[in-house]
């Protein structure tokens, strides 16, 4: 059976602002099945918005955002507690621990990586990376992170490095940025 591939999603907070992006490449084995997903997303809720990527398959990355709203809905203003709710619920729950993706969210201030092991991560650095080319974005995203350049401007370089090394990322790159409130 072939493995779905094709995601690379990377988070940058700097200066006051959170930017997450991500390419659009979906590939089945070694087949490209789409280069212009959108992997990006904003949740807005009563005056409340939140960004989030996914890697991962694509209709298990909607449910867990769906459900990551409605953690917000419990918790509006508390991203945090919102993603250890998801995450306990993803882990223990019978049909949701079977889900395959892993998802970076940010309020423009906090950035986290939410994962199926039951992990809401803050990575340091103020850089987070999933998916197949997460670690070229990563190692990107820090050497280029202590210049002049902005959140938006790293994350999106990051993504193109990748895409250059990784054959499952490509350089359709999509990106939202929160400033901090």
């Amino acid at each position: 059976m072939n493995k779905m591939h094709g995601t690379t999603i990377v988070g940058v907070r700097k200066n006051g602002s959170v930017t997450i992006a991500g390419d659009g490449q979906v590939s089945l084995g070694n087949t490209i099945i789409k280069g212009t997903a959108q992997k990006i997303r904003s949740i807005k809720n009563e005056g409340y918005e939140i960004i989030a990527g996914f890697a991962g398959s694509t209709a298990d990355a909607f449910t867990l955002i769906e459900r990551l709203e409605e953690k917000l809905e419990k918790y509006p203003g508390q991203l945090s507690k919102a993603s250890v709710e998801l995450a306990k619920n993803w882990r223990t729950d019978k049909y949701l621990r079977n889900l395959e993706a892993m998802m970076i969210v940010s309020d423009g201030a906090e950035l986290l990586i939410i994962t199926g092991s039951g992990d809401v991560l803050e990575p340091e650095n103020n850089i987070a990376s999933v998916g197949s080319g997460g670690n070229f974005a990563l190692a990107a995203a820090r050497a280029l992170y202590d210049g002049k350049k902005s959140s938006e401007e790293i994350a999106i370089k990051a993504i193109n490095i990748a895409s250059e090394i990784c054959v499952y990322t490509n350089d359709k790159v999509l990106h939202l940025t929160l400033n901090s409130k």
